[in-house]
């Protein structure tokens, strides 16, 4: 009973930091999006690299640096601080290109057993963290207008398919759909979300009127689909470095790229889908 309650106080509170985050306004939104890829990619560095002396936490930093980038860059455009196009390509390309080539710069100094393991872990840190919340920014701005209640819909739907899925499935299931990445999870739990997914979108384009009800149904089979594929990826990442969870932030609940594993897998589909709308 105990550990309920810890679960839900930590969700109750989580969610009133996301809402407050977001309908305050878009720079506390961006602030709250650059606060959860950081604490995602130092996650996700301190499973896959080294820490154990100075060199390894100055690497895991530089990592984290390298996954934010991409967010920064975009949030200054977003907020208005870059008005022409191409001179944000151009200020990012002389940004962004010589940080990346850094990493071999730092490697070949560090006297590290596996220097291309780590710089092979930093590439994949950014482009499986930092370039997808990178993409929010797409969803969220489309020049003076802030959709922010698109991006608040497409966070309910990943987490209403995942409480779907856990509850049919733990019910219900019997078929396993992976047992080799993640033995819990059936058939049975994913068409039960799918449908409890489907269902919530209807809801929504109810509430929210950005975008009508067709969208919504298509933003939340995409939620339905990638949803799942993006916890699988996870539980696949978890298994191969030997960990249970990525971290121990939010109590009961694992760490913050527990609880956006699913997110981030969603986000370059349903940045896709909304940017081909528009």
């Amino acid at each position: 009973m105990q550990g309920l309650w810890k679960r839900l106080s930590t969700a109750v509170i989580f969610v009133i930091i996301m809402i407050a985050g977001m309908y305050t306004g878009p720079y506390t939104f961006n602030l709250l999006f650059l606060v959860i890829t950081g604490g995602c990619l130092y996650e996700f560095f301190g499973m896959t690299l080294d820490r154990h002396t100075r060199r390894d936490r100055v690497r895991k930093a530089f990592g984290v640096a390298v996954g934010l980038l991409p967010f920064v860059l975009i949030s200054f455009f977003s907020l208005g601080y870059v008005s022409d196009p191409a001179s944000f390509i151009q200020v990012s390309s002389l940004l962004f290109a010589p940080f990346i080539f850094t990493i071999f710069i730092y490697e070949l100094y560090s006297n590290s057993r596996e220097p291309f393991v780590n710089i092979a872990y930093i590439i994949l840190g950014l482009f499986y963290i930092g370039i997808p919340f990178a993409l929010v920014e797409f969803i969220a701005f489309d020049g003076e207008t802030f959709y922010y209640r698109i991006v608040f819909g497409l966070l309910l739907l990943t987490w209403v398919n995942d409480t779907g899925a856990y509850l049919v499935g733990s019910r219900f299931g019997k078929t396993p759909l992976f047992p080799r990445i993640s033995p819990n999870k059936t058939w049975e739990g994913s068409v039960g979300g799918a449908v409890t997914c489907i269902l919530f979108g209807y809801l929504l384009h109810l509430v929210f009127d950005e975008i009508n009800l067709i969208q919504w149904l298509v933003l939340a089979a995409i939620v339905a689909v990638f949803g799942g594929i993006g916890d699988l990826v996870e539980s696949m990442l978890k298994r191969s470095v030997g960990v249970k969870d990525s971290g121990d932030l939010l109590p009961g609940h694992g760490g913050l790229l527990d609880r956006f594993d699913a997110f981030i897998f969603v986000i370059p589909f349903a940045a896709a889908y909304i940017l081909y709308l528009r």
